[in-house]
């Protein structure tokens, strides 16, 4: 873990426990448990004794009151929640009339450096037949937002569950598919969501598959062995997150692995712990997070309508935030 310094441009105040709206009233045993997921890997000095605490199971509000300090970081961006959520898609291991569009392995000539476009691997089929397929699934628009979240399960037709998590990508941007929509006069900005994005893709297909298109960045897949159908995917630090308890991060400015408190306001408004255990190529500031809500179809409608204001606020251990923000500073 990288040490921190202060970042130009950015507030830091360091405040209290109480200063934190609903701290009192919050389950801290349940992001001790999700900070124990993680924690294992931290080994920053001022990281690792705290970990070992933190194994011995102790009081867990006690824990995170006694051996950290709330730290707000403010980079003049006003501060937006988002969700994200763990797709689930029929599919199979061999390719069939309905089972037709396949997840790809990454291909050895786009780890090096920027590869073709989505348009082109998918309408020329650049990558079919060389062994690359994982799986096949059944649903075009579906694969587009597998990509999009980066992980998901396919629940094939024995029963069986095959997890994938990221591999690669074809070095191309990200471009919102929803802001092209408002770009158009379709929608407006306060329409858009994942699932209005799906139901006009399948009521138009083929202003649909040019609407798809219109994101040159293409996902590449791998096989993800190892962890139980219990635990949640792999975040960015390779271990299980945890619906409700994670939420992705810019690591610019949040440590991967830390405590967060997060104050969401807007639909479904709520104050919890957090633990920031993975990142993603859209969240980018101090005050800019993505929060996970699970597996499947319920997770993904909720994590789709999340755009709401907050604040969010770091637990650094106490070193650490003295260091970065000197008691009376801030």
């Amino acid at each position: 873990m990288t040490p921190l310094v202060q970042a130009e441009g950015v507030d830091y105040t360091l405040l209290s426990f109480e200063d934190l709206h609903g701290w009192a009233e919050d389950d801290h045993e349940q992001a001790l448990e999700a900070f124990l997921e993680t924690c294992g890997d931290l080994k920053d000095p001022a990281w690792a004794p705290l970990c070992e605490v933190a194994r011995t199971r102790p009081g867990a509000r006690s824990f995170f009151e006694l051996f950290f300090r709330p730290v707000m970081m403010r980079d003049g961006n006003p501060p937006l929640f988002t969700g994200y959520f763990e797709p689930e898609l029929d599919g199979s291991l061999t390719p069939s009339d309905r089972f037709r569009y396949p997840l790809y392995r990454t291909p050895p000539e786009a780890r090096a450096g920027p590869f073709v476009s989505r348009r082109e691997i998918e309408e020329q089929q650049l990558l079919a037949g060389r062994g690359l397929e994982i799986a096949w699934v059944d649903d075009p628009v579906e694969l587009f937002f597998l990509q999009i979240q980066g992980s998901g399960r396919i629940r094939l037709p024995d029963g069986q569950v095959l997890r994938v998590g990221y591999g690669g990508n074809n070095g191309h941007s990200y471009r919102s598919i929803g802001q092209e929509l408002v770009r158009r006069g379709i929608y407006g900005a306060h329409q858009v969501s994942a699932q209005v994005i799906r139901n006009w893709v399948r009521r138009n297909p083929a202003l649909g598959r040019e609407l798809l298109w219109h994101n040159p960045s293409y996902v590449f897949f791998r096989k993800i062995r190892n962890v139980s159908a219990e635990k949640g995917p792999l975040g960015a630090m390779n271990r299980s997150i945890t619906s409700g308890r994670t939420v992705a991060v810019d690591p610019a400015f949040t440590p991967l692995g830390a405590p967060v408190w997060v104050e969401k306001a807007g639909r479904d408004p709520f104050n919890r712990l957090m633990i920031a255990q993975d990142t993603g190529s859209a969240i980018k500031g101090a005050q800019r997070a993505d929060i996970f809500y699970g597996t499947g179809d319920e997770a993904g409608r909720i994590a789709g309508q999340v755009k709401d204001p907050g604040r969010m606020v770091v637990l650094l251990p106490i070193q650490t935030a003295f260091e970065l923000v000197p008691e009376g500073e801030g």
